[in-house]
């Protein structure tokens, strides 16, 4: 008789005359069976292997050693729900034309709903490149939000669009109101209006934006180097810690303080290369830059290597 081992959480099937020995599995009878002294040990075992065989190497086109999609925990039931094809022989149908097979269980409206908004999140992450974990909460903020009702009225789209803001703001990975308008089809205005509605009907909030959030991608973008990445990081909390820009946004002083660190080394950037990647005006860089400019010589590093003496720089 077999014997099992729960020296871990699932039990171990062996022999019970030579538990070290390791067992042969026979597909064809679904038995387990030890080579010392072959004792059926177990029998009927489920094959977890292919339900079909396929005789190509090539791993590009999807796998087809499973059947179904994935189940999906975010819709009712995890979609796994069973879909009849529309016939198409004479027995298909009864004598005066109708289908004799029907849908008993189709996709609820909820569902698919959910499942349009879940692919449009997904078309926008990808768009601006975004990981798989948030994908995942802003599928769960969509759910929350959706299940609510508490937004009627509102586009399924701008609800995602703004799903989508929160949930980089809460990974840590900000992105601006006017990325998220570019890779969707709704406006600013209408995501900022969504976005403050789902932040109080979720009775959640996010972490204040700094202009740390934007600057190493900022300046990547703008192909600089560490040195200059790293000056206008200083720069910007400095500016912000001597209360050299009241009011202004984040974005804005770290579109400014990269144009003041780029302009001082080697690697000398425009407003207008600025402004395309941060994504903001030449003149709100100028009204910045200029709160910032006289006293620039507290606000460079001590370290840094100047390429143009700060009298030098650009007054604007």
């Amino acid at each position: 008789m077999a014997s099992t081992s729960r020296g871990d959480s699932l039990p171990k099937v062996q022999c019970p005359n030579h538990p070290d020995a390791q067992l042969v599995e026979d597909y064809r009878a679904g038995d387990m069976i030890c080579p010392e002294c072959g004792l059926v040990v177990g029998d009927r075992v489920i094959d977890v292997g292919s339900e079909w065989r396929t005789f190509t190497n090539e791993k590009a086109t999807k796998d087809p050693s499973r059947v179904g999609d994935a189940q999906n925990p975010l819709l009712n039931g995890g979609d796994l729900t069973t879909m009849i094809s529309k016939g198409t022989g004479a027995a298909s149908f009864d004598e005066f034309g109708n289908s004799k097979y029907q849908n008993r269980r189709t996709m609820s409206s909820s569902d698919r709903a959910m499942l349009n908004a879940f692919k449009e999140i997904s078309t926008m992450a990808d768009r601006i490149n975004l990981p798989r974990n948030i994908i995942d909460r802003t599928n769960n903020l969509f759910k929350q939000v959706y299940e609510q009702k508490s937004l009627k009225g509102r586009s399924n789209d701008a609800i995602a669009s703004a799903c989508l803001y929160i949930a980089c703001r809460q990974e840590g990975v900000p992105r601006t109101f006017k990325e998220i308008c570019a890779v969707s089809r709704i406006s600013k205005k209408e995501i900022g209006r969504c976005f403050k509605l789902i932040l109080k009907a979720l009775e959640t909030s996010v972490d204040l934006i700094t202009t740390g959030d934007f600057m190493s991608r900022f300046c990547s973008n703008l192909g600089l180097p560490k040195q200059v990445q790293m000056a206008a990081t200083y720069i910007a909390r400095k500016a912000v810690e001597l209360d050299l820009v009241p009011g202004r946004s984040p974005i804005s002083v770290a579109a400014a303080a990269i144009y003041m660190a780029s302009q001082a080394s080697a690697e000398k950037k425009t407003q207008k290369e600025i402004g395309d990647i941060a994504g903001v005006a030449d003149v709100t860089i100028r009204q910045s830059y200029r709160l910032i400019y006289p006293r620039a010589a507290d606000l460079f590093p001590p370290d840094f290597k100047f390429d143009t003496p700060v009298d030098k720089l650009p007054q604007l």
